[in-house]
């Protein structure tokens, strides 16, 4: 056996959603923040992103995190998100996945009933609260970073579709909010291919005509969910198909996506400060969250928001790579 490159990961999932924690084997990445590491990575690293995440090693819709040192004393750990589409600000599920990690190999010190995690991520500190018993991580719930509506009752052209009405909301990423209804496809699973293409559909246009930009930090910007609304949903339970780039569903009912979804609930009137709102993916599994209290950012109203899931360990493993590999970074196929 031989590797020019040995990456040690804990493979996890969160309501489905898979996360592969990268514990060992990626040096400190240049950087003051985790946002310049992020930029930093994305530029001159994006090979590793590739070689975990992609085919062989990943698959289509394979989501990751890699620990870094913190960059501010307040965090216990630095985190930077990878997945098919590049590199997130933040990752709600990948979060959860990172701290049931972080519990459970002992990489924090555990206390019992509730163990804090905070971590540095490119967004911001996200701290992370999880429900340990007899050492095993229950429950994680994340007070996320500030969250906000970004357009309400905005309208895109899509050549596909026409024109199509949707709220663009940030929760760590950027989110176009619409209801399937919309475009015409039944909130089915058998109708995936159907909602993929629209959703794609939507995205394209949205970064076309009304490319969204965070308000504070230009690096972060563009639509790369579409968070299509099933019927019925509203702010006691939604059910979403959360649509993302290049092409796959998010198999968890979404983090930043619930937080973009509350964001956009509150502005709307239709979500108070304290009340519990359930958030559910395509698969029917289940995140929960509320607002706890009200902000600004940059100038816009925003809310400071929590939610909370479960994440279940799958494997560990040492990821290599033969010196005569012909797919060194991966493959997309």
């Amino acid at each position: 056996m031989r590797s020019v490159r040995t990456i040690s990961a804990v493979d996890s999932h969160t309501e489905g959603m898979p996360t592969r924690v990268v514990t060992g084997g990626v040096a400190p990445v240049p950087g003051d923040t985790m946002a310049e590491r992020r930029v930093y990575f994305a530029e001159h690293l994006d090979d590793l992103r590739r070689f975990l995440v992609d085919e062989p090693r990943g698959h289509a819709a394979m989501s990751g995190a890699i620990l870094q040192p913190p960059t501010r004393p307040d965090a216990d750990w630095g985190v930077l998100y990878v997945e098919v589409s590049g590199l997130l600000p933040m990752c709600g599920h990948g979060t959860i996945g990172v701290a049931t990690v972080l519990v459970e190999t002992g990489m924090v010190t555990v206390t019992e009933p509730e163990t804090l995690v905070r971590l540095d991520t490119p967004a911001g500190l996200v701290e992370a609260r999880v429900a340990v018993r007899d050492g095993h991580a229950e429950r994680v719930t994340l007070r996320n970073v500030d969250s906000f509506l970004v357009e309400r009752d905005a309208v895109v052209d899509v050549p596909e579709l026409g024109r199509i009405t949707y709220d663009m909301a940030y929760g760590g990423n950027f989110y176009a909010i619409l209801d399937l209804a919309a475009v015409g496809v039944p909130f089915d699973r058998s109708r995936k291919d159907d909602i993929l293409s629209a959703g794609l559909a939507v995205m394209s246009a949205v970064n076309r005509q009304r490319r969204p930009a965070h308000p504070l930090d230009p690096a972060i910007g563009g639509c790369k969910h579409v968070q299509f609304l099933a019927p019925g949903s509203d702010a006691r339970h939604s059910r979403n198909a959360m649509v993302i780039h290049p092409g796959w569903f998010d198999r968890s009912p979404c983090g930043t996506g619930t937080s973009a979804r509350m964001a956009q609930l509150h502005a709307r009137g239709e979500l108070a400060v304290g009340a519990e709102f359930a958030n559910e993916s395509l698969l029917g599994t289940e995140f929960v969250g509320r607002v706890v209290d009200t902000t600004t950012v940059g100038g816009l109203p925003a809310v400071v928001p929590e939610f909370s899931g479960r994440a279940w360990i799958t494997g560990t493993a040492n990821y290599l790579l033969d010196p005569t590999d012909p797919f060194p970074a991966g493959f997309t196929l």
